[in-house]
């Protein structure tokens, strides 16, 4: 599988895209279930490709020490309110 395949986007083509974009528009990301959350400070992880997963785990995991064929990749973490709002 090539990397095209595999992969709907990269840093440079996102840039891209945002700069035709009103630099004053909102940026969500999906929620749990369904809707739209906010997201944490993007991050670069090393990660794994496990295209058999089920849908709900994701295609892609956080890679463990000794993994394989693990890449760096800028993720962007949805914002869990739960853990915001946890103690009140």
């Amino acid at each position: 599988m090539s990397k095209k395949e595999v992969f709907h986007s990269t840093v440079g083509q996102l840039v891209e895209f945002l700069k035709t974009l009103p630099q004053d528009l909102p940026v969500l990301t999906s929620g749990y279930e369904n809707g739209f959350e906010n997201f944490y400070p993007l991050s670069i992880i090393k990660v794994k490709h496990e295209p058999g997963n089920m849908y709900y785990e994701g295609e892609f995991q956080v890679a463990e020490v000794g993994d394989v064929g693990t890449f760096d990749a800028v993720v962007i973490r949805r914002v869990v309110r739960d853990e915001l709002v946890e103690g009140i």
